[in-house]
């Protein structure tokens, strides 16, 4: 039997100064801070949706990208939802904030001062640990409890 998936992506992008940067998301169902990023399109390759999105969130061109991980869990309908990590610190072009919400730089120390998106925090150890690969919810009594893997 085939699963159905969907897949997303997302960017962290760093400066040269220990900045990274970030998105204040306007979306009700995931609010806070985060990284860029968004949907894949069909046909699309995971290279060219997160340089898409970013783009189109940013305003910036990024390239040399790292996938670093993934996160992943089930979603009510049955499907599988998937997003891709990728980072950068290569990126052209002026910042400049979207419909999604509003882009800036931050200090990377600084991150945990925000109001970041639920569990956000755990998907930054994704992105910056050599030793964690996956972020993934395990489903008990209905309760999605988060693990890194």
């Amino acid at each position: 039997m085939a699963e159905m998936a969907v897949f997303t992506n997302m960017c962290m992008i760093t400066d040269h100064s220990g900045n990274v940067l970030v998105q204040n998301r306007r979306n009700p169902d995931w609010p806070g801070i985060t990284f860029p990023g968004g949907k894949v399109q069909p046909g699309e390759s995971f290279v060219a949706s997160v340089i898409r999105e970013v783009a189109e969130e940013t305003g910036l061109t990024v390239s040399n990208l790292k996938l670093c991980g993934t996160k992943q869990f089930q979603q009510d309908d049955g499907s599988r939802y998937v997003v891709l990590f990728y980072k950068t610190s290569t990126y052209s072009g002026t910042l400049q904030s979207s419909e999604e919400g509003e882009v800036f730089w931050i200090p990377r120390e600084d991150l945990g001062t925000y109001q970041l998106s639920n569990d956000f925090d755990k998907m930054v150890e994704v992105f910056e640990r050599d030793d964690v690969n996956e972020f993934h919810y395990t489903v008990v009594d209905k309760e999605r409890i988060p693990e890194l893997l």
